[in-house]
């Protein structure tokens, strides 16, 4: 099972946090942290955040009572897409003026149980049936 986590509007361009993201994309959740706590980013931070939300996610959709230390939790898909963009002025010399843009980004977070524990309760078996012909 899977569980997601979104972080929106965040004031630093998508290609700054890119850089982040591809450093833990398909990584083990506890390695991901550790990774973010010692990188030297500003984007570590917030997505230090946004993998906690979404474990945080996993254990509520599993019904609050399972723990995510017992499994074995990765990150399927993260990505890192545009947001909106704040268009500003800036003065420049001979009356003229530079636009500034100050971009912002949205991150998208998919966390999965690597090791599937079913115990059945997802596979469904199919019987055949065999149709005896009635001959009349």
């Amino acid at each position: 099972m899977e569980a997601v986590a979104k972080l929106k509007s965040v004031p630093m361009s998508a290609r700054k946090m890119r850089l982040v993201v591809d450093l833990i994309r398909g990584k083990n959740v506890e390695d991901a942290l550790d990774i973010l706590r010692f990188t030297k980013k500003e984007a570590a931070v917030w997505l230090d955040k946004l993998v906690l939300s979404a474990i945080a996610n996993w254990e509520d959709k599993q019904g609050g009572m399972e723990n995510a230390d017992d499994y074995d939790l990765y990150i399927k898909t993260i990505y890192a897409d545009d947001g909106t963009m704040l268009k500003r002025f800036q003065p420049a010399p001979h009356g003229r003026a530079h636009r500034i843009r100050k971009r912002t980004c949205h991150v998208t977070l998919v966390v999965e149980n690597a090791t599937a524990l079913n115990n059945g309760a997802d596979a469904v078996e199919v019987e055949e049936v065999e149709d005896a012909a009635v001959e009349e």
